[in-house]
């Protein structure tokens, strides 16, 4: 081949692999200023003594791991961090039940079938400030319309018991749908032969369920399930605007923990060791996750 093709032919993907990598620009720069500039600075912040007269003047004083010991010291740190796992934890079980129940019943053909899967995704989709302000009223001590169907005056979330379920379950609702989603792309991955060999052999549905679904499902329940624990230990919106954190106290998750410490009291680097927290424990769960995964492959 002439050289003056060859260098024709360099110069043409040169010219496209600079044209991709200037696509991807805006993307980077987009995700670096708002989430790993943001995550670095937490992170950093986390490490100095900072108030509002440091946030003023910019001269934080580097403390070390001052910080991590004050909080990891403190009561009140480790009841939120329980409070944390036991509202993710009612959370992560009722979604994936639910988002299981609901692909198991969609993975049927009926008429209308993804008419009312989309309609169901709205609750996802939904901006989060609405679903729990909705969530809100329906609970509504007042003038809620729960009490007003069962003709009862119960303050829902003026109670530690009832606030928690009442979190857990708005929380559930809105991240259902996307198991939902995940679980039905695992059902429908699975072949149909292995159903009609085990109803063959005289397999019902709950041993079909048993023996077939569960198992083959697995690897989509467990990326479902890591998927829903980092969305649910993370969230705030949701908590802060049902119950502020109460009654008590009873609901104050790490995230509305960490938001009191930084915007009532103005104690912005101890805030910082909360919010890193949470990057810490999804991040170790991760770390097993793929760990456990690459055994089963490797296995």
């Amino acid at each position: 081949m002439p050289q003056h093709r060859v260098a024709t032919r360099r110069a043409t993907a040169r010219r496209t692999t600079t044209a991709e990598y200037l696509f991807v620009v805006p993307a980077v720069l987009f995700v670096g200023f708002t989430v790993l500039y943001p995550l670095a600075y937490n992170v950093v912040q986390s490490f100095q003594k900072v108030g509002i007269a440091q946030i003023v003047n910019g001269n934080a004083k580097f403390v070390g791991l001052d910080n991590y010991a004050d909080q990891l010291g403190r009561a009140e740190f480790w009841k939120s961090f329980g409070i944390s796992l036991i509202y993710t934890g009612g959370t992560v079980l009722v979604t994936f039940v639910a988002g299981l129940a609901l692909a198991l019943f969609f993975h049927r053909d009926f008429p209308g079938r993804n008419v009312l899967r989309a309609l169901l995704l709205l609750a996802w989709v939904l901006p989060t400030v609405v679903s729990a302000n909705v969530w809100r009223w329906l609970l509504d001590g007042t003038y809620g319309l729960l009490n007003t169907v069962l003709g009862t005056e119960i303050f829902w979330l003026g109670k530690p018991g009832t606030a928690m379920v009442a979190v857990t379950l708005a929380s559930a609702w809105s991240f259902a749908p996307f198991a939902m989603v995940l679980l039905l792309a695992g059902l429908q991955g699975i072949s149909g032969t292995l159903y009609e060999a085990a109803r063959i052999d005289g397999a019902g549905p709950w041993a079909q369920f048993r023996r077939i679904t569960l198992p083959l499902l697995k690897p989509v329940s467990l990326t479902t399930v890591l998927l829903c624990f980092i969305s649910t230990f993370k969230t705030f919106d949701t908590v802060f605007l049902m119950t502020q954190g109460g009654p008590g106290g009873a609901t104050e998750v790490l995230p509305v923990y960490a938001y009191k410490l930084a915007f009532s009291f103005y104690k912005f680097d101890v805030a910082a060791v909360a919010t890193t927290m949470l990057l810490v424990v999804p991040v170790v769960l991760s770390v097993f996750y793929f760990r456990s995964l690459r055994k089963e492959e490797t296995a």
